[in-house]
C-alpha cells in the first residue's frame, strides 16, 4: 500500500524549567497569544490533533486545537524518560554520574540514564505510534505536539539523519517541524519552522 501523510509536528510551550523533565510533569507557559494564533493559522482545520500525555503538551494542543479532531493524548508521544537524572541539572547530573553522563551524550542510542531509556527507545516508541496511526488515518494531515526529543527522532527518520548531526539544532518551543509520507518513504521540509510574530 503507497501510503501518504503529512505530519506537522510542534513543540509544545515554554516551561521555563532548568531541570531535566522527560516525564514529570510541568507546566507550559501559554502566554504568547501571537504564537498560539499563529499555529491556528498554520495548521489545517481538517488536521487531526495529538498530543503528548504530559500536560505541557496536552495544554498546547488544547490551545490552538479549536474544532479540530483531538485523538486521545497518548503516553507515546512522550520525552525521553531521564529515569533518576528526572528534575536535576545538567550539572548536577555530571556530578553524581560523570561516567554515565558522558556516555549518554557521546552515544544516546546505545544508552540510557540510569532508570530511564536509550535515544533509541525513544525513536522506537515514537516511530511505531507514528506508523500506526498513519496506517488508521491514511492521507491525514496530523498535528503532533510533543517534545524536543520526541520530534528529532522524526527529523531524523525523515532526513535519514544520526542523531548527531541533528543533536545540536534546536527544535524551538511552539514551533512546527513539517514532514511528509509518500510511497513508504518520510520526507523533512520545515524544521522548526517559528512565527515572526513580536507578541
Amino acid at each position: 500500500m503507497d501510503l501518504t501523510a503529512t505530519w506537522l509536528w510542534i513543540r509544545h510551550g515554554p516551561t521555563h524549567a532548568a531541570t531535566l523533565n522527560g516525564w514529570t510533569d510541568v507546566a507550559a507557559d501559554l502566554s504568547d497569544a501571537g504564537a498560539l494564533r499563529w499555529l491556528n493559522a498554520r495548521i489545517p482545520a481538517d488536521a487531526l490533533v495529538v498530543a503528548s500525555d504530559l500536560e505541557r503538551a496536552s495544554a498546547t494542543a488544547d490551545a490552538f486545537a479549536g474544532g479540530r479532531t483531538r485523538l486521545p493524548d497518548t503516553a507515546r508521544l512522550r520525552e525521553i524518560n531521564f529515569g533518576d537524572w528526572e528534575g536535576k541539572t545538567a550539572d548536577q547530573v555530571s556530578h553524581t554520574h560523570p561516567i554515565e553522563w558522558r556516555r549518554f551524550w557521546a552515544d544516546p542510542t546505545a544508552s540510557g540514564p540510569p532508570g530511564g531509556e536509550s535515544w533509541s527507545a525513544l525513536s522506537d516508541r515514537t516511530s511505531e505510534f507514528v506508523d500506526e496511526t498513519v496506517l488508521r488515518y491514511p492521507g491525514q494531515t496530523v498535528a503532533a505536539v510533543a517534545h524536543f526529543g520526541t520530534i528529532l527522532t522524526q527529523a531524523m527518520r525523515a532526513a535519514n539523519a544520526q542523531y548527531y548531526n541533528l543533536l545540536a539544532t534546536p527544535v524551538l518551543n511552539l514551533s512546527v517541524t513539517r514532514l511528509s509520507l509518500d510511497k513508504g518513504v518520510w520526507m523533512l521540509h520545515e524544521f522548526s519552522e517559528l512565527s515572526q510574530t513580536d507578541e
